[in-house]
């Protein structure tokens, strides 16, 4: 089954799908406490004091680092090596607690002795990242070391970003930093770009795909923040006409009805967890070339599910842009 949000492994169920200055274990301007935090499930968190230990989640872990606060422990749903969240990261001094879905060393975690354990909320599964259905009974378990929060996997990655700024703050960050302001800034030079592209090609649309065995994976925006955002910004990203009444994510497709949607662009799912690329997996299935923009060419990555930070949205970001100036809305017609 496809994660939903995170990455998987062939035969196993998985979820889900820049970096800024690196800190200590805790920001050295924390203060003492008492501490309080409104998670993105809503619930309020605290403390007696400002937490200095914490446990994140992969993609948490590189948000709270480009806002200078290091977490003593992390849990990946691949390999650390390949996450594309971490790279450039120095996770020098950081325990490596998981490096696949579901499978968190707990008894390792706790002798990190955690204050907080920090993952993403993701509302259509009603938990927070490495505690969602079908994870090891053992790792559900963390739970029990600290109170756990996370900003939820809404409706828009800038909110996202913009919820670990405020988490990060409360524990001690600096946002007077250079390296923030200077990721802000070109973050919003990014989205002058993408908009100013996409303006250029008004009748462009464009569709997010990720294969998983014998099914292609077509993505709901509804359910995706960073393609919501795309939205936003003018690029017509197709929307499924049924996604999974019960992992609303996707809508699911075999590949005989690859060409069920006909997008002038690709968007295809970049997450590192098949041993050959994504996009030569589609081609190898007879009907990816009765997707006009798969005869075309027209397929880029699409940073699926892992985007935290100003920096990563750019660089993403950038790259669509690029994408879309020899995309044509007229191919195939």
């Amino acid at each position: 089954m496809l994660a939903g949000c995170g990455s998987t492994t062939t035969g196993t169920t998985g979820t889900r799908g820049t970096t800024g200055t690196t800190g200590t274990a805790a920001a050295s301007s924390a203060p003492s406490g008492p501490w309080s935090f409104t998670d993105g499930s809503g619930k309020v968190v605290t403390a007696d004091t400002t937490p200095t230990r914490i446990i994140a989640h992969v993609g948490v872990d590189a948000a709270l680092m480009s806002f200078g606060i290091k977490p003593v422990g992390i849990y990946a749903d691949e390999s650390v090596k390949t996450d594309a969240n971490l790279k450039d990261l120095d996770l020098t001094g950081i325990e490596i607690l998981g490096q696949e879905w579901g499978k968190i060393d707990v008894e390792k975690a706790a002798a990190l002795r955690p204050d907080l354990i920090v993952g993403d909320w993701w509302p259509a599964e009603k938990a927070h990242s490495g505690f969602e259905e079908g994870v090891d009974e053992k790792s559900n378990k963390l739970a029990e070391l600290a109170p756990v929060v996370g900003i939820s996997q809404g409706k828009s990655i800038v909110d996202l970003a913009k919820g670990y700024e405020n988490l990060a703050k409360s524990l001690g960050a600096d946002l007077d930093a250079p390296a923030i302001a200077a990721n802000k800034q070109r973050f919003e030079q990014s989205v002058t770009a993408f908009k100013q592209a996409v303006a250029a090609k008004p009748g462009l649309t464009a569709a997010a795909m990720s294969p998983a065995g014998d099914k292609l994976y077509f993505a709901n925006p509804a359910y995706a923040p960073e393609l919501l955002d795309f939205q936003r910004w003018g690029l017509k990203v197709i929307n499924p006409d049924s996604p999974d009444p019960g992992f609303p994510y996707w809508e699911n497709l075999s590949w005989e009805n690859a060409d069920k949607y006909q997008p002038d662009l690709i968007l295809w799912d970049s997450r590192n967890y098949t041993p050959t690329s994504n996009a030569d997996r589609g081609k190898k299935q007879p009907t990816w070339f009765k997707i006009k923009a798969a005869k075309a060419g027209a397929v880029t990555p699409w940073p699926a599910y892992w985007l935290h930070t100003y920096g990563d949205f750019a660089t993403e970001l950038d790259a669509l842009t690029q994408a879309i100036k020899p995309a044509n809305p007229d191919i195939g017609d």
